[in-house]
């Protein structure tokens, strides 16, 4: 007999189908960059067309309307929302890996979460900046976390604490708690030079009650048997939190590495310098130093797809034929997505110096995808030295360290 993660829901849309939905999204979603970076938020009415296009549903579970896709079409999707604009694309990617983690938490959650409304989601923050305490019928936790992205356009959030017990310093686990947005007083700290379009603003809360089943501890998140999987058995809830949290991390920042270098190429075909440099009026395109620069940032882009899209696919092959992912391979995931970002910055700064003066102007759609992609790229989860410390320790033979990977 099929399990539920076998059969699709009746209006199940094809992997390819969303990220060609995606793509068509990209004209829309760049029109409106300036007025989203200005806003420093992502605006209701653009919200809502990626919403509509169902592209929130790829990581949710069939249960409850989701498609259960793998994070190897995920990754194609986020990349082409990104190309239209890099906060967008950040919101759309980190959020819907949210999505994912939410079909982690006790089947009560979900259904509080998803029951009455096919839409609801979550922002979230990861860093441990505040504390849980074990009461009865659940837990009182406190604190304030910052880098909430797409805060004002999720009903919920998610907050990483440590869990304390009295008389004792150290924490006993860390876990992530879940609550409505409207339990949490906001903070409107995000004034920033990249990603200024993602609200990533700071939510806190002083003893906030949440019931039992609000609460996941952190080594469900990573053991492959979250409370979750009860409920939902697909394998793609069985994979470790921070492999898809960094494939969500990486794919948008390729995305906005591609929208430079289509923001370039519109200008750069008929685009003529006059510069003191040149005795004469000369089309760009026909200097060998653009063309070296151009070429340099195409296969920069193209290698960090290959990379990207490759890890993807063969985590969600392994996952079919084992169920679980080696420490090596989780290790190459790290260093290779961390890598990829690196390339993906290469063809930014590259690109973005061959436009010269004229991308220095704030109107500029290159210079945004410039900012941002370095916004994107200061995540731990490519941190360059972080995660390919971690892969050249596990090819030395050593132990990966502390890292969550």
């Amino acid at each position: 007999m099929a399990t539920i993660a076998e059969i699709p829901p009746a209006d199940y849309v094809e992997p390819s189908v969303m990220i060609d939905r995606a793509r068509a999204l990209i004209p829309v979603i760049r029109e409106n960059q300036e007025r989203t970076e200005r806003d420093r938020r992502v605006a209701d009415d653009l919200f809502d067309e990626i919403l509509d296009a169902g592209l929130f549903r790829m990581l949710m579970p069939q249960r409850f309307g989701g498609f259960e896709h793998g994070m190897d079409a995920f990754a194609e999707a986020a990349f082409e929302i990104a190309r239209g604009c890099g906060s967008v694309g950040w919101v759309h990617s980190i959020c819907s890996m949210y999505q994912y983690l939410l079909a982690m938490y006790p089947l009560e959650a979900q259904e509080e979460i998803w029951a009455d409304d096919p839409n609801g989601r979550a922002s979230a923050s990861f860093t441990p900046t505040g504390t849980a305490v074990k009461v009865d019928g659940g837990y009182k936790i406190s604190g304030s976390w910052a880098f909430c992205s797409g805060l004002d356009n999720c009903p919920w959030v998610l907050v990483a604490v440590n869990l304390m017990e009295s008389g004792n310093d150290e924490p006993v686990e860390r876990g992530y708690a879940i609550s409505r947005r409207s339990s949490f007083g906001i903070e409107d700290t995000w004034e920033v030079a990249g990603l200024a379009g993602t609200g990533s603003k700071t939510v806190y809360c002083e003893d906030l009650f949440i019931p039992d089943h609000c609460y996941l501890a952190l080594e469900h998140t990573m053991s492959g048997s979250p409370p979750g999987a009860a409920a939902n058995p697909g394998l793609l809830f069985r994979i470790p939190a921070f492999q898809a949290l960094s494939i969500s991390v990486c794919a948008p920042i390729l995305g906005m590495a591609q929208g430079a270098y289509d923001e370039f190429m519109d200008g750069a075909r008929g685009r003529v310098t006059r510069g003191a440099a040149l005795s004469s009026p000369s089309p760009i395109a026909q200097l060998p130093t653009i063309q070296v620069k151009v070429g340099e940032a195409a296969a920069s882009i193209d290698a960090a797809k290959l990379i990207v899209f490759r890890d993807a696919r063969e985590l969600m092959e392994t996952m079919e034929n084992t169920g679980e992912l080696s420490v090596e391979q989780r290790a190459r995931n790290k260093g290779d997505l961390g890598f990829a970002a690196g390339l993906a910055l290469n063809a930014v700064d590259t690109l973005f110096e061959a436009n010269g003066g004229k991308g220095l102007q704030l109107s500029s759609a290159l210079q945004r995808y410039w900012r941002d992609a370095h916004a994107g790229a200061m995540h731990i989860s490519v941190n360059r030295d972080a995660v390919l410390g971690l892969y050249g320790r596990v090819h030395l033979g050593l132990p990966a360290g502390p890292a969550q990977f």
